[in-house]
């Protein structure tokens, strides 16, 4: 396994919480290679978690990816540690790796983390990704075998989040808003394929639906290309459609929070 170690956590940044977890992963592989993703994920916000992940991953080399966003920790929700391609992924079976996974390929095996030898002693039951996952990542990056951590699952019982979706019907493509970034850039499930379907090409002006609101909104390449202040749809880094408002708030001024339903249409 490479000595590479990704983290991703709702932990935040005013604690020593991912301290912590890079201390353990530290005394245990010395020589990993840690890739802090993101630790302000949203407190409890899986799908948010699972989004960033998922559109991280491929640009992150092969080695054990750990996701912890996990407002089930201490209860019956397992831990798992699942492999996919050349990448391992160890974290609570919740939902917050199954986009990833599946960006990688799709799980090849799953196995229950229960091996207690792997873990720091005592276990908080509070702070799992100090005691668990983040030694068992470690270990793995060590040579530990993937079949040691505990028994192998079947991959029908992993928790998977239900996928973003994107239809198009009726001259119209219909999805939902998978996240909101700290700018308040409203991501959509719609990929930049769907809108071209519809013949909408940059410049020119894209109907969005949002309820019963309907809005007229220029289609350019960034949202540097309007005015302060003005709402703006284009093509974002992961090649799905956002709405964003140039050094401004679309979540905010639009009142789109994860999960909104959106519907694009081409103007005349």
């Amino acid at each position: 396994m490479s000595p590479v170690i990704s983290l991703l956590t709702d932990y935040g940044l005013e604690d020593g919480y991912v301290a912590a977890c890079h201390g353990v992963m530290a005394r245990i592989a010395p020589q990993a290679r840690v890739i802090d993703v993101c630790h302000l994920v949203p407190s409890g916000d899986v799908r948010r978690g699972a989004a960033i992940l998922a559109q991280t991953i491929p640009y992150l080399p092969a080695g054990v990816h750990v996701g912890i966003v996990d407002p089930g920790t201490g209860g019956a929700r397992r831990a798992v540690a699942v492999e996919a391609g050349d990448r391992i992924f160890i974290g609570p079976d919740n939902g917050l790796l199954s986009w990833a996974i599946g960006a990688s390929g799709g799980a090849l095996a799953a196995y229950e983390i229960t091996n207690t030898e792997l873990f720091l002693s005592p276990v908080s039951p509070t702070f799992h990704g100090r005691d668990v996952f983040s030694p068992v990542a470690a270990h793995l990056c060590m040579g530990r075998k993937l079949a040691e951590v505990g028994p192998e699952m079947s991959l029908e019982r992993l928790v998977s989040l239900p996928s973003p979706t994107s239809h198009l019907r009726e001259g119209a493509v219909e999805g939902e808003v998978v996240s909101v970034d700290r700018y308040g850039n409203t991501q959509l499930s719609i990929p930049a394929g769907d809108l071209a379907a519809l013949g909408v090409r940059v410049g020119d002006t894209v109907g969005v639906r949002l309820g019963r609101r309907q809005l007229a909104l220029p289609f350019r390449e960034s949202f540097s290309a309007v005015p302060p202040g003005d709402l703006v749809a284009f093509t974002d880094s992961a090649g799905l459609i956002a709405l964003a408002v140039n050094s401004g708030d679309a979540a905010q001024r639009l009142g789109l929070p994860p999960g909104a339903h959106v519907r694009l249409s081409a103007l005349p």
